[in-house]
This record gives C-alpha cells, structure tokens and sequence, in this order.
C-alpha cells in the first residue's frame, strides 16, 4: 500500500502539471487563442493597408496619364492655366483631399500565460496533499499506527535506569 499511495502522488501531480501546461502554458490552449487573435487583428490591417496602396497605385496612374486629373490637383494647389483668373474666397478652410491615409499603428502585446514554476509548483503541492490524504486515510482506518509509547521503548528499565541490549563482540 505505501508504494501504491506514492504513485497516486506522483501520478496526480503529474495530471496537474500536464493539464496546466496543455491549457496556460507558455505554449498552450491559452497561448495559441491569443496569438490567433494577434493574427486576425494583423491580418485585417495588412488587407487595409493593401487596399489604401491600390487606392494610392490607381491615383498615381491617373495623375501620369490624364489631363484632367492632373489639371484638378494643380487647381487644388492654386494653379492656374495662362489666362485663367483666381478668385479666393475668405473663410473658406484649406482642402485636406490631399492627405492620404496611411493606415494605423499595430502594437503587438504581448501573451500572457501561467509560468513553468507556477505549474511545478502547483505539481507539487496537489502531489504533497493527495499523499498526506491517503496517509490520514491509512490512519484513520488502522491501516498503520501512529509512533506509540511502547513502539519507540526498544529497551528495559531496571529501577529507572535504562539498559540497553547491546551484542557482545
């Protein structure tokens, strides 16, 4: 039975260290839903970012190539064609149409998850109680005895003194 009670030990501690590991460890359940999310959230900035910079491609192309588009964006920056007249209106705000949006910064955070000396130690701890658990069972049920007076007496006493039986040699 003392073998036994120290298997279940170490076998429950055993548990309790793989399940914290599979389920918060650094590179568990835990972990992975967190960097997946990470992922997402990446991914969707990347689609973004592309799509501003298809965006800029195509106006880039027009700005080369057509008259028109090129005329609007000097008109933009108070350009005028020879012969044209400029006329400004006050109180009218300068156009931000030639701002471009350039997308957002991602910080990473970073991953949370329980530590390898957390789950050691929470190892250890649920192995040292389930054995005192089964060694209060084992008391409790007369399995084995606790220290009595008379199993730790292994020897006599004559009017107080103490002999001892000690082998000749």
């Amino acid at each position: 039975m003392a073998t036994t009670k120290y298997l279940i030990s170490l076998l429950a501690g055993t548990c309790v260290y793989v399940l914290l590991s599979i389920t918060c460890g650094e590179n568990g359940i835990w972990a992975q839903r967190q960097m997946e999310e990470q992922k997402r959230i990446i991914s969707a900035h990347t689609q973004e970012i592309q799509k501003i910079n298809d965006d800029l491609h195509l106006e880039k192309a027009a700005m080369r190539s057509d008259m028109d588009v090129i005329a609007a964006y000097a008109r933009k920056l108070d350009y005028v064609f020879p012969g044209e007249k400029l006329v400004k209106i006050k109180g009218l705000g300068v156009s931000d149409s030639l701002m471009y949006e350039m997308g957002t910064v991602l910080k990473s955070h970073p991953v949370a998850y329980v530590g390898e000396w957390f789950s050691k130690g929470a190892a250890a701890a649920v192995g040292l109680l389930v054995f005192f658990v089964l060694a209060l069972f084992d008391v409790s049920y007369g399995v084995k005895k606790t220290f009595s007076r008379k199993a730790q007496r292994n020897f006599e006493t004559i009017e107080g003194i103490p002999v001892y039986d000690v082998a000749q040699v």
